[in-house]
């Protein structure tokens, strides 16, 4: 009998932030927690954007550096808007992939990680 895990398509997902929405800056305040600490960040309007395919906000860490940006995307069955964030930092060893969402019960928006279970 085969005891690995198998590889059923699943995937894994961790929420690694939380962020308040502020409507009348339109802005996202709150923090990214990985191995390496917790970052205070926000996400803001990226003031330099010229292009539909641009993102629409920039995340800042707590001492301005930018560490990542944000697109509008829709889900496919009800196409409810969140947010699709790609972090980077050179003290990371590789780009972090998030999604920024409304979760049910939950007073903030959650910043859930994943990563495919290729078994």
């Amino acid at each position: 009998m085969d005891a690995r895990p198998q590889n059923t398509g699943v995937t894994e997902m961790a929420t690694i932030g939380s962020f308040s929405y502020d409507a009348a800056k339109d802005t996202y305040k709150g923090r990214i927690v990985i191995l390496k600490g917790t970052i205070p960040a926000m996400l803001v309007l990226n003031d330099k954007r010229t292009t539909e395919d641009a993102p629409l906000y920039r995340v800042k860490a707590r001492n301005g550096a930018e560490i990542g940006a944000a697109w509008v995307k829709h889900r496919q069955e009800d196409n409810e808007r969140y947010l699709s964030l790609k972090l980077d930092d050179p003290s990371f060893p590789a780009p972090i992939y998030a999604n920024l969402v409304e979760v049910e019960g939950e007073p903030d928006f959650q910043l859930i990680w994943s990563r495919p279970n290729n078994g």
